[in-house]
């Protein structure tokens, strides 16, 4: 049955140091190495991909800025309506891979 609220960090951490019999501090050591290769990879310099292999695939998706322009209101015909520009951004995209889609259902 699940549990009513998402498990805590420190519960996640305990349960890992269990299960491998490591100790906590190594646990903790490899997720925040794991955070600095994701951080590197995702960077502008990075390849803007990283795959937790078994699990999803998260990737950077570059938007290009778009100019203002004028286009028909949909809700008042026969008048223009201005949509504004829109700076550049860059957007996280998470795509869960076969093995989790798995899990789920």
């Amino acid at each position: 049955m699940a549990t009513a609220k998402p498990r805590s960090k420190g519960e996640t951490l305990k349960m890992i140091a269990e299960k491998t019999k490591l100790p906590r501090k190594q646990v903790v050591a490899v997720f925040e190495e794991l955070g600095n290769i994701m951080k590197k990879d995702l960077s502008k310099k990075g390849s803007g991909v990283f795959v937790v292999h078994g699990m999803m695939k998260i990737m950077v998706i570059n938007k290009p800025s778009t100019k203002a322009y004028e286009k028909p209101n949909p809700f008042k015909p026969g008048e223009m309506m201005t949509v504004k520009a829109k700076p550049a951004t860059r957007k996280i995209k998470v795509r869960p891979m076969k093995a989790l889609k798995a899990m789920v259902g």
